[in-house]
């Protein structure tokens, strides 16, 4: 009887490969998903390799540390929300963005952010009197309704350089 407790055979990982993962589905981290992925690979490997038990334990256990060291270490940094979305308006002064459609008197330009800034990445713009044209780096200097008010940085950086003397 004792024997048949240690007889493990491939479908055995097998299953509880599927069951880790569709736990996965119901539970909102990332655990369960690389033990269930690692139990699958030693299901894989179990039916082509004669593996004692033992060895199978061990290869389950490194595939899952590696599996969520994988995770931590290079994946999940990688899916980080990088969006400003939710902020407050604020977040958006001093960030700086490229001129898509350069803004005239009468009406808005648009500037374009390599991250989306609070939920977009295009904006409506206008500049106080200052010339600028696509292609131009601006920094966001104000907000006015749903237009975000620019200047460019060459024009900041001057005024930067009188403020320091």
């Amino acid at each position: 009887m004792i024997e048949m407790l240690w007889m493990i055979e491939p479908w055995h990982w097998l299953v509880l490969g599927f069951v880790l993962l569709i736990v996965e589905m119901f539970v909102p981290t990332f655990a369960s998903l690389w033990f269930g992925a690692a139990a699958i690979i030693v299901a894989a490997l179990s039916w082509l390799l004669p593996i004692s038990l033992a060895i199978q334990i061990v290869i389950w256990l490194v595939l899952s540390a590696v599996f969520l060291l994988a995770w931590f270490k290079f994946i999940k940094p990688l899916s980080v929300d990088r969006t400003k979305a939710g902020l407050g308006g604020s977040v958006i002064i001093g960030e700086t963005g490229m001129i898509i459609v350069p803004p005239q008197p009468e009406r808005a330009g648009m500037v374009r952010f390599s991250v989306p800034i609070v939920g977009a990445a295009e904006w409506m713009c206008r500049t106080q009197g200052e010339q600028v044209a696509v292609g131009d780096r601006v920094i966001v200097t104000d907000i006015v309704g749903n237009e975000l008010v620019v200047s460019s940085m060459k024009s900041q950086a001057a005024i930067n350089k009188s403020v320091q003397i």
